[in-house]
């Protein structure tokens, strides 16, 4: 019988339509607390921590562009079960970073575990032992106590390489988890200077086309801002106090000469946290309260403005650009964040939930003539659209710039089925919408542009993204022409096997 690894590392075409190696890593899937009917949650029952996935010259269906020359990095949850327990919430998988390499010699892929302080150790007793961010565990005096925020660091949202070829597993709670970019052997948690070591830094950083970094975490009521240097230097960072609740902040956004983040309007009961309960389950959702506004002036942290709009939960930005005064920015708005909750852990126990779209969003800021801290001038206003999208991208050589296009995955006529099925993109000024659709077998995932070498003009460059088809139980990239993205995709990538959902990636290119 052909060995496990040696399956893994076939690549033969046609393996996926024909089931084998699902059937093989079957007994490596952890099934506790999970059973689904619907087949687009399979990737979801999760792998089991041993797997180290190779695939090389893979089938390619179409013909890749010649110019596609470089590495695609993914991260996302990738153990959801140990010893008979299974998380209950999407976002506390351990992370699993995958690595797709686009050559002249073909496609190869590549994917391991990040092996943070926690997966050691629980993959050592075979057990969890420590919680979740969204999951409480029974006997708690049986496991290990939580003292900082890096013992129970997944490292499992996105991923970031620097100019000085460092390449980082981020997690929005703690600190960047080091990579080998090559082996994806974890080298351990980044330490940005001595006053930051073990601060929050998020897995949503904004990199400009220089290469500077903006980034930011929230700990405790408190945020940090960071600017740091293509080469990895920090040049300045900032903590104070944050304005309001904002007891979760996913992302934000830069333009040329501000920092934005919308702070929702979420708090933190102290008291079921003691008694017991996940992180997220003692987030309560303070509906009838603000989303507060912070802007931050780039050039001095110090100066800042506060203002306020109606309750709106929000994970993912696109982009912003100001011209001084005002500051245009993109954004997607989720549902409220119970609705968001129940909803991952519907599916983390294999339940197709009821599709509750979240939607785009525009937003215009009109900042009073001074700001300073606690300052509250200034004036918002909203555009929304009603297409059912998430994981917004725009074009990387347009961050903190005056933007056109921006690219999102789509629902289509998806009926009852979980997840994404297309792929949308919106001109900004006509107003203009493309859409393809893959149909109902196939699941999107975040789609990042990856500009054409040689190229100028923003959205000249391609689509690339993972997609899970549910129908031959495999995952695949596809590749698309952005600016011809509903003559459908250039070329599909097939991996396989199937690998579990992730959050974000990172195109770099050769």
């Amino acid at each position: 019988m052909m060995q496990r690894r040696d399956l893994l590392k076939t690549g033969l075409a046609g393996i996926c339509s024909l089931g084998m190696l699902q059937e093989a890593l079957a007994s490596g899937l952890p099934a506790a607390g999970f059973a689904s009917a619907a087949p687009e949650l399979a990737p979801l029952q999760g792998f089991n921590g041993s797997e180290a996935l190779d695939a090389r010259d893979l089938r390619v269906e179409g013909r890749l562009p010649a110019g596609l020359r470089g590495v695609y990095f993914r991260n996302g949850p990738g153990l959801m079960a140990r010893g008979g327990e299974r998380y209950q919430h999407w976002f506390d998988g351990d992370g699993l970073v995958q690595a797709w390499t686009f050559g002249a010699d073909g496609v190869q892929h590549k994917a391991r575990f990040v092996q943070t302080k926690k997966f050691r150790a629980e993959t050592k007793a075979g057990r969890f032992l420590l919680p979740g961010f969204g999951t409480s565990f029974p006997d708690p005096a049986s496991r290990l106590p939580v003292r900082a925020a890096d013992d129970v660091n997944t490292a499992n949202t996105s991923v970031l390489k620097m100019a000085d070829g460092r390449l980082y597993a981020l997690w929005e709670g703690g600190s960047a988890y080091e990579l080998d970019p090559v082996s994806l052997a974890a080298k351990g948690p980044r330490v940005w200077s001595d006053g930051l070591a073990g601060m929050p830094f998020s897995a949503h950083p904004k990199v400009e086309a220089d290469g500077t970094v903006w980034n930011f975490g929230t700990q405790a009521g408190q945020m940090v801002v960071y600017q740091i240097s293509a080469q990895g230097q920090v040049l300045r960072s900032e903590v104070f106090p944050a304005p309001g609740h904002s007891a979760m902040v996913h992302d934000f956004v830069v333009s040329q000469r501000y920092l934005v983040f919308l702070l929702s309007p979420i708090s933190m009961d102290m008291q079921a946290l003691r008694g017991g309960a996940s992180m997220l389950g003692a987030m309560r959702w303070l509906g009838q309260e603000a989303t507060r506004v912070l802007v931050l002036d780039k050039a001095d942290f110090t100066r800042r403005w506060v203002l306020e709009m109606p309750a709106a939960m929000v994970f993912h930005f696109g982009n912003a650009w100001d011209d001084g005064r005002q500051i245009h920015l993109d954004y997607v708005q989720a549902r409220p964040l119970p609705a968001v909750n129940a909803e991952l852990r519907q599916i983390m126990t294999g339940v197709r939930p009821s599709h509750q779209p979240s939607t785009p969003r525009f937003m215009r800021i009109t900042l009073g003539a001074s700001g300073s801290a606690g300052a509250s001038q200034g004036h918002i206003e909203l555009q929304t659209r009603d297409e059912s999208v998430e994981f917004p991208v725009v074009d990387p050589r347009m961050v903190a710039q005056r933007y056109r296009h921006v690219y999102y995955p789509t629902a289509i006529d998806i009926g009852e089925r979980w997840g994404y099925n297309g792929l949308m993109h919106l001109d900004l000024e006509s107003g203009r919408r493309e859409r393809f659709s893959f149909g109902n077998d196939v699941v999107v995932e975040e789609h990042v542009l990856v500009p054409k070498p040689g190229s100028s003009k923003e959205g000249e460059g391609w689509l690339l993204g993972l997609c899970y088809d549910s129908k031959a139980r495999c995952s695949f990239a596809s590749v698309f022409d952005a600016q011809a993205l509903s003559a459908g995709p250039l070329a599909k990538v097939w991996l396989p096997y199937s690998v579990t959902y992730g959050f974000h990636g990172k195109f770099y290119a050769a």
